[in-house]
């Protein structure tokens, strides 16, 4: 099901989608009330949403359906600083994805959009909803033995990441004694609202990564969109470098296994993987080289995951020391560092 006020996009929405022979587009709403009525007579697999509409937004269209008719929900988001911060809410309240429509405003820009819609269309149909639905636990005040610790964690995440990192940074003490690096699959502009949401939330300090940001315990850098994150060691610190340079890995940029890379060579048997929940298989060569070097790798268990692809393939492979559900990480990771 379709949702969007403007005439134009809904057209070029249902084209895309009724071009794939295993999509049907069953109903079409103009704002978000249509939405809400529409998602409970028709039951869709599948709703695009658009953010801004009348009457009744995205956001209070998403929240409505969740309520009364739980669907698996792709937004509709423009590449704007506010359409990150929106999206990101809504990836909070039970969306399972999102798409940029493109900056221009001529159909060929739209139908640029086509191949990735289609393909997140399909990965939505891999997530179980009950797991978007699942109530989530209180989250535990935990405290920290050492002040020193000379570890650094590194966590991936992809589809389903913003809600797992809720339950992973957020309990985190301010004293944590290590810095960590974090690598969500993200199109820029919505890591760095991904990063100043984790701020606001978290006792630690969370920071969209920059050029020369040296590693500080207590911190968590966020890999910007399209820039793969590593790490060199000078002067006994460790420093982040952007790379922008290096190829798509994985088909994602950034990709946690840059990163992991990078990072174990250096830290080596100090270094801590933690791979959340995302569709493909990021992660995996990363999480055999911390293994390599004596690291530790935690893997999220399914029941916490919304897409149970990138921790399963690291748990198949047999690198995963830890198995362990989003609410439980942030204990295990006080007691590792």
């Amino acid at each position: 099901m379709i949702v969007d006020d403007s005439p134009f996009m809904r057209m070029i929405l249902k084209d895309i989608i009724d071009k794939e022979i295993d999509m049907q587009v069953v109903g079409v709403a103009r704002d978000g009330m249509e939405a809400v009525e529409l998602a409970i007579k028709l039951k869709p697999d599948v709703i695009t949403m658009d953010v801004e509409m009348p009457k009744l937004n995205g956001i209070e269209a998403l929240k409505e359906i969740m309520k009364r008719a739980p669907t698996r929900i792709i937004m509709v988001s423009s590449l704007t600083e506010e359409g990150a911060e929106i999206t990101l809410l809504a990836l909070e309240l039970g969306a399972v994805d999102f798409v940029t429509k493109p900056s221009g405003s001529v159909s060929m820009d739209f139908r640029k959009m086509g191949p990735e819609l289609v393909q997140k269309i399909r990965d939505a149909m891999k997530i179980n909803i009950s797991q978007i639905l699942m109530k989530r636990k209180p989250l535990a005040n935990l405290r920290v033995k050492s002040i020193v610790s000379g570890k650094v964690v590194v966590i991936g995440s992809s589809t389903g990441g913003p809600r797992s990192l809720d339950l992973v940074i957020p309990p985190l003490p301010k004293d944590f004694p290590a810095p960590i690096l974090l690598v969500q699959h993200m199109p820029p502009g919505f890591t760095k609202s991904l990063a100043q949401r984790l701020d606001r939330i978290s006792n630690l300090s969370v920071k969209e990564a920059e050029e020369g940001d040296v590693l500080k315990p207590g911190w968590v850098y966020v890999a910007p969109g399209d820039y793969h994150m590593g790490i060199k060691y000078q002067d006994k610190k460790g420093i982040i470098y952007l790379d922008k340079n290096t190829e798509k890995i994985n088909n994602v940029r950034p990709a946690v296994d840059y990163t992991l890379d990078k990072v174990a060579e250096i830290y080596k048997e100090n270094t801590i993987a933690v791979i959340l929940t995302g569709m493909g298989k990021d992660g995996t060569k990363g999480a055999f080289k911390v293994k390599f070097f004596k690291g530790v790798v935690i893997a999220e268990s399914q029941e916490t995951c919304v897409v149970f692809g990138m921790p399963k393939s690291v748990i198949e492979e047999g690198y995963a020391d830890y198995v362990l559900p989003a609410d439980k990480i942030p204990e295990k990771l006080v007691e590792l560092v």
